[in-house]
This record gives structure tokens, C-alpha cells and sequence, in this order.
């Protein structure tokens, strides 16, 4: 295992305790509103933050354990070399817009932090905190999608290989 796949799968295992905080934070303002009619003014905006951050940084892992959603109709009529030229394509098509989306993103997230922009809650927190996750995330996204190309041009996959529960 590679140091940037193990990145990922740590990244994977972090995003899932983020998903569970989450489910806690909000779990826990439920009973705090309508039980004991004291509402928080962090478990909201926290668990918006987990659940942002938690999305994207496990999409690289999504993308290298086949977890994304995949429509075969079409390409599971193809011949292996169909297969593996549209899956390449694909792949080059997921690496052009991820690094379309860490351009934009970076250039939204610093013009965030530059400001001081908050989000206006009653935590207020930095918007940037939020905003830093969709370069972040979609950075490593672009790494694994070419790491997918090069695994595809050297033949040793095509997507179809890895395509779990089908």
C-alpha cells in the first residue's frame, strides 16, 4: 500500500467519525431542544462542518474502492478495450473537473480568508473553515483519478474489475 492510498483510507476512516459526530451533535440538540427547551447555538453549524468535510475528503477513497455511483447499462456491452477507453475517459473527465473545482475553490476559500468572512451564525465561525474542504477534497480526488488513469493505461484494471455488489 502506497503512502497516498494509506492517506486516503485514514482520510476514509476520519470521515466516517465525522459522519458519527454528526449524527451525535445533531442527535443531541434534538434532545436538548425539544426535551429540555435549551437550544444549542454550535451543534448545528459543527455537525453542517463534519458533514462537509467528512463528504469530501473521502471522495478520493470512494473513487479507489468504487464507491461512487456507476450507470454499466451501456458499457458493460463493450468489448475489455471499450471498457477500459471509456473508463479512461472517464477518469480524465473526473481529473479535468477536480482541478477546475480546486482552482475555483482555492481561490473562493482564500478570498474568504483574506476578508475574515464569517458565517454569520450565532457560533460565527470563519467561513473559510468550511470552504477549504472543497480543494482540500477535490485535490486528492484529482491525485486518485490519475492514479486510476495510470492503472487503466497499464492494464491493470478496467473500473468494471472493481465494481462492488453488482
Amino acid at each position: 500500500m502506497n503512502a497516498f492510498t494509506r492517506l486516503t483510507t485514514c482520510l476514509a476512516w476520519v470521515a466516517a467519525a465525522l459522519f458519527v459526530a454528526s449524527g451525535a451533535m445533531l442527535t443531541y440538540e434534538v434532545v436538548a431542544r425539544y426535551f429540555f427547551i435549551r437550544p444549542t447555538i454550535w451543534a448545528a453549524e459543527l455537525s453542517q462542518l463534519c458533514l462537509i468535510w467528512g463528504s469530501l475528503i473521502a471522495m478520493a477513497w470512494a473513487l479507489s474502492a468504487r464507491r461512487h455511483i456507476r450507470v454499466t447499462a451501456v458499457t458493460a456491452l463493450l468489448s475489455r478495450r471499450g471498457q477500459i477507453a471509456f473508463d479512461l475517459f472517464a477518469m480524465l473527465a473526473v481529473a479535468l473537473f477536480s482541478a477546475i473545482v480546486v482552482w475555483k475553490g482555492w481561490t473562493i476559500f482564500f478570498d474568504s480568508f483574506e476578508r475574515g468572512r464569517t458565517t454569520g451564525s450565532l457560533l460565527n465561525l470563519p467561513s473559510w473553515i468550511a470552504e477549504l474542504a472543497v480543494p482540500f477534497g477535490f485535490a486528492l480526488l484529482f491525485v486518485q483519478a490519475l492514479i486510476e488513469v495510470m492503472r487503466l493505461a497499464r492494464g491493470e484494471i478496467t473500473l468494471a474489475d472493481k465494481v462492488p455488489n453488482e
